[in-house]
């Protein structure tokens, strides 16, 4: 007699099939993969928009190697991927946390907090080009007509935006470190700032990680608020690679050195982010739950 269909046992007992990854497999192919190979492919040719794209060599790439605007733009899209890092990361870090507890109405305001993130950035940064309008708006002074004042308008409206997104990450990691660790540092004497910046703080290590990331990543890729609220100005002093690639593309439509340019961000944006993973440790991780 055979026997009956056997039970699988050990390590693959309980997890879901490979096969029920293919649909999100096959989406991201098609829709980030398969673009940023043609990208890639398009930068080593010379088209702009109408016919057939022709080979160009390594033009673009020389070309970009050797744009002073190169510079320039690099240097603003990485001070606006610090600055922004830092203070999404310290307004979050503290909301996070908070939201975390149970306080009273806390559920409503941390959903009052995520509105922002829920609109779109277009419509975000046509909202802040009026409230700073000089004649018009609410803020006192031509604030995007000066180099500093552009600047910071940047840090400001992406904060604002994004800031209820990744407080929510750290809302999550906030709610997954055990509970007996504080209550074992409350009755050793520890105060509440304390407990913070000792047990609060290096529980949220993973999470930090995760949230930097996706920060890093994102404001490398910063580009319609820039084309709304300031478009690059005053002159190219808050010009950043994304907005460098769109002038190319869209301005000139010099098309293969857009896709270079693009390509760069693709490459810079993935070391970056690899970077940051290996110096965090977060490959190390052993467990899925904070403070396990």
């Amino acid at each position: 007699m055979s026997a009956g269909p056997t039970r699988s046992t050990g390590a693959d007992a309980g997890r879901p099939h490979t096969a029920l990854a293919l649909p999100a497999v096959l989406f991201f192919a098609f829709f980030a993969v398969v673009p940023m190979v043609l990208v890639f492919c398009l930068s080593f040719t010379r088209w702009n928009g109408l016919g057939d794209p022709e080979p160009a060599g390594l033009a673009n790439w020389h070309k970009l190697l050797d744009d002073d605007r190169l510079v320039q733009s690099l240097t603003v899209t990485v001070l606006l991927t610090v600055v922004s890092w830092a203070f999404q990361t310290v307004v979050s870090l503290l909301l996070g946390v908070w939201a975390a507890g149970r306080q009273r109405n806390r559920a409503i305001l941390s959903a009052v907090f995520f509105v922002p993130f829920l609109l779109s950035s277009t419509a975000i940064s046509l909202l802040f080009y009026a409230l700073l309008d000089p004649n018009f708006g609410i803020v006192p002074g031509d604030t995007l007509g000066t180099t500093h004042g552009a600047f910071l308008a940047l840090v400001f409206v992406g904060g604002w935006q994004f800031i209820p997104f990744h407080t929510l990450i750290y809302q999550g990691g906030a709610r997954q470190i055990p509970e007996v660790l504080h209550q074992a540092a409350a009755i050793d004497g520890a105060g509440r700032y304390r407990q913070f910046f000792s047990i609060t703080l290096p529980q949220l290590r993973n999470t930090a990680t995760t949230s930097g990331v996706l920060m890093v990543v994102g404001s490398l890729t910063y580009f319609e608020t820039v084309l709304i609220l300031t478009q690059g100005g005053p002159g190219t002093d808050t010009a950043t690679l994304p907005y460098l690639m769109y002038e190319a593309g869209f301005k000139t439509y010099d098309f293969g050195y857009a896709s270079a340019i693009a390509s760069f961000l693709v490459v810079a944006a993935t070391a970056l982010s690899l970077l940051l993973v290996r110096l965090s440790g977060f490959g190390a991780m052993r467990s899925t739950r904070e403070g396990m």
